[in-house]
């Protein structure tokens, strides 16, 4: 009879064990579809089951901080302050369990305990890392968009149209980027009610680039002075081509002093051995 029961109990705690495990793949089914890299469609139901978690134990501070992180990383849909700090968690607790298991039998407890801590918080920081990552290569994306974008409204206003339909065929013709659709963002905002003003405001703080703050503040000016845009936005497109064209020089100038360290460490000691072979072997065969 305690065999059956033993059975059962066994049979009872793997069925509790497969609901736990399986439930958080009911629950973010919807999430996982939305989901891109493979990775991501695997962890991303713990994720979505310890955001639960962790959305009470945030502070407005770092809920503020984070939401500003994702807004200008341009995350997607299913990406919540919550999100960000449970998949914080989670890369905490691997980075750290992972190194409790291949080190716990070559270091000590105080070393193995202080190596747990370090991999805990690099791994804590690394997902914040990944996502100034994808701010970094989304404004270098935007700046290299932003000179064609206000030619495009410079034709456009200049042809005849107000700025708000010069807006919008540049948010229609415009090459396909991450401008552009903070872009047809703003004019969503427009649509919904916003004045133009604040929503250009808006723009600019979602995108944080220092020259479309200037485009905002010349359009905000031009516009309580009465000036024509056309001149304005002619001086904006030239000024942002001209520092497009810089940063290339700045680029192409830098590239030389970054090829320094591999010149030095790969190339150089490969060429003096290479030289050096030859004449090492006659020097040998000379005293021999």
């Amino acid at each position: 009879m305690w065999i059956w029961i033993s059975m059962a109990c066994a049979a009872l705690s793997l069925y509790l064990l497969s609901w736990w495990g399986g439930r958080p793949y009911i629950r973010g089914a919807a999430a996982i579809r939305s989901a891109h890299s493979l990775p991501l469609r695997a962890i991303w139901p713990w994720v979505d089951a310890l955001a639960a978690v962790c959305g009470p134990l945030m502070s407005w501070h770092m809920r503020r901080r984070l939401d500003k992180l994702l807004r200008q990383a341009g995350m997607p849909e299913p990406w919540s302050p919550r999100h960000l700090c449970a998949f914080q968690c989670l890369a905490a607790a691997a980075a750290g369990g992972a190194t409790v298991w291949a080190a716990h039998r070559s270091l000590p407890a105080p070393g193995l305990l202080t190596c747990a801590i370090v991999s805990t918080v690099l791994g804590a920081l690394w997902p914040l890392r990944r996502v100034a990552e994808r701010i970094r290569r989304r404004k270098r994306a935007m700046l290299r968009e932003l000179p064609f974008l206000l030619d495009m409204v410079t034709l456009c206003v200049e042809a005849g149209l107000n700025l708000h339909g010069a807006l919008r065929q540049a948010a229609h013709n415009g090459p396909p980027g991450p401008l552009r659709d903070e872009l047809r963002h703003m004019l969503s905002d427009i649509r919904t009610g916003a004045s133009r003003h604040s929503a250009l405001a808006h723009w600019a703080q979602r995108c944080d680039l220092p020259a479309l703050h200037h485009f905002v503040g010349a359009v905000a000016q031009a516009g309580q002075s009465g000036m024509s845009l056309g001149p304005v936005l002619r001086a904006q497109a030239d000024q942002r081509r001209s520092e497009r064209f810089q940063r290339a020089e700045k680029l192409a100038l830098e590239a030389p002093v970054k090829l320094m360290f591999p010149l030095i460490t790969c190339i150089f000691p490969c060429s003096f051995l290479i030289i050096a072979f030859p004449i090492a072997g006659k020097f040998l065969a000379l005293t021999e």
